[in-house]
């Protein structure tokens, strides 16, 4: 069965599947409700159109840790007060404004309440994916708009924008997912003060129900925005022998 691989490097990720109002989370690896969305963008898939989006819903996906990353957050705040600003007709009108960091106040400020937001995001991290499917051809279509996107792609928020290509050449294999994630070169090679570790983290979909419950199974359009669980097993897999500088 023909497996597709994509390269996800950047210097900040984020794949979160539990996000609620100002809280932003992130898992450890990509989601598969974002490698969808990922490829939706390179395909030019509307929000709304769930009969194109539906047939990437039924690819099966890996992923490879190549790198994990660093868990990291952002702290930001937003309508922490009012100022009174003067208007051209020499009127005054008031208007929010942001905290600042030091805790202090332009002449003319009320403090307000205001939201802060936690946004938890993964630094340095590089994932290889695998998307497997007995319909090559919609692995073809896949393969050429990751190379060529209709839509700018980013690694799981729009300012997260990859580092190196998602698109890898030749990277639509005929083998099974499991041995292509196994045998292909380590993607952070280019890296040469980077020591190899011995063994890598890879994570599958499970189909007898067993490992980790992920609620990020695509079960509608992105604007309706309902997600189902799958089941995801990790174990380690030994360090590919042919190690080489990943193609570009």
């Amino acid at each position: 069965m023909p497996t597709l691989l994509l390269r996800l490097v950047g210097p900040m990720q984020s794949w979160g599947t539990t996000s609620r109002f100002d809280q932003r989370d992130t898992g450890k690896e990509p989601s598969k409700s974002g490698v969808i969305g990922l490829i939706a963008a390179a395909m030019g898939i509307e929000r709304e159109n769930w009969s194109r989006l539906e047939p990437l819903t039924h690819l099966v996906m890996g992923v490879r840790h190549d790198r994990p990353g660093v868990p990291k957050y952002d702290y930001q705040t937003t309508g922490q007060g009012t100022e009174d600003v003067a208007t051209s007709d020499g009127k005054f009108q008031t208007q929010s404004r942001i905290i600042l960091a030091n805790g202090n106040y332009p002449s003319g400020a009320h403090l307000g309440e205001g939201v802060q937001s936690y946004r938890h995001y993964l630094a340095d991290a590089a994932f290889l994916v695998g998307l497997e499917c007995e319909d090559r051809l919609l692995l073809e279509r896949i393969y050429a708009a990751l190379k060529n996107p209709v839509w700018t792609l980013a690694l799981g928020r729009k300012s997260y924008v990859p580092s190196e290509p998602i698109w890898i050449e030749n990277g639509l294999l005929d083998a099974p997912l499991r041995k292509a994630l196994a045998q292909w070169p380590w993607i952070s090679s280019t890296r040469k003060w980077e020591k190899p570790p011995e063994q890598l983290l890879v994570s599958f979909e499970s189909d007898d129900g067993s490992g980790v419950l992920k609620m990020d199974q695509p079960l509608s359009s992105f604007a309706e925005r309902r997600f189902g669980a799958r089941f995801v097993r990790s174990e380690w897999t030994a360090f590919p022998q042919e190690v080489a500088d990943a193609a570009a």
